[in-house]
């Protein structure tokens, strides 16, 4: 799914990735850890085509075809970013000014997808996470676990092959984290997403199918 060889990034004089090798199979459930400041979020906007590295590939690879991201020109990329990856945040970013469907509803609407089939499609996925009852209620008004289920349903609407999630549960209580760290697995089950994430929660980095520890920007 995910093959990175030889990544390295800097910025300035500080070398916060070096030389990263790693692969990542389809429906597999990775965990980032390390110290703050390791690299892991620099790692995962790398991942992400959020940023590009200073040396190194990035590869994906589905239906039958590989692409080297780092190749890609801005435009490409974001094309690229819309229609295979998704992404949740620790601080879910919704906009504040739409409904918590509407926020769902964006990236669809991005990718060329008319209100209506965007809305049905979103419906199904909030139904999924049973918060489709809350779905005319603006960010201001759902509480922290259910502004990250439609974060989640956000990062989803598109099918994407791949999501990355930095710190997702990192600003909710005991009991949301748990719910959202069961949801990523029932998520894998049922739609076969491959998921990378960041966390410091050594609960949700235990739960996953394999932990990659991080130290001085390499892997250990």
């Amino acid at each position: 799914m995910i093959t990175v060889e030889n990544l390295n990034k800097s910025y300035g004089s500080l070398h916060v990735l070096r030389d990263i090798n790693l692969t990542i199979s389809e429906g597999e459930i990775v965990s980032v850890v390390g110290a703050s400041g390791a690299g892991k979020t620099t790692l995962l906007q790398l991942l992400g085509t959020l940023d590009r590295p200073d040396s190194g590939r990035i590869c994906y690879k589905g239906n039958n075809q590989q692409i080297d991201v780092t190749t890609l020109d801005e435009k490409a990329l974001a094309h690229f970013r819309n229609q295979h990856i998704g992404f949740v945040f620790q601080f879910h970013n919704l906009l504040p000014e739409f409904t918590a469907l509407e926020n769902v509803c964006l990236p669809a609407l991005i990718a060329g997808r008319s209100m209506d089939e965007a809305s049905d499609e979103a419906m199904k996925l909030l139904k999924f996470l049973n918060v489709d009852a809350r779905a005319s209620h603006k960010p201001a008004q759902l509480s922290g676990g259910e502004q990250q289920r439609f974060a989640v349903a956000r990062a989803l609407i598109n099918h994407p092959a791949v999501v990355l999630a930095d710190e997702p549960s990192g600003n909710l209580d005991t009991h949301h984290a748990e719910e959202l760290h069961d949801l990523f697995f029932q998520l894998r089950d049922q739609y076969r997403q491959t998921f990378v994430i960041v966390t410091h929660n050594t609960t949700l980095a235990q739960k996953a199918d394999r932990q990659i520890m991080l130290k001085d920007g390499a892997i250990v």
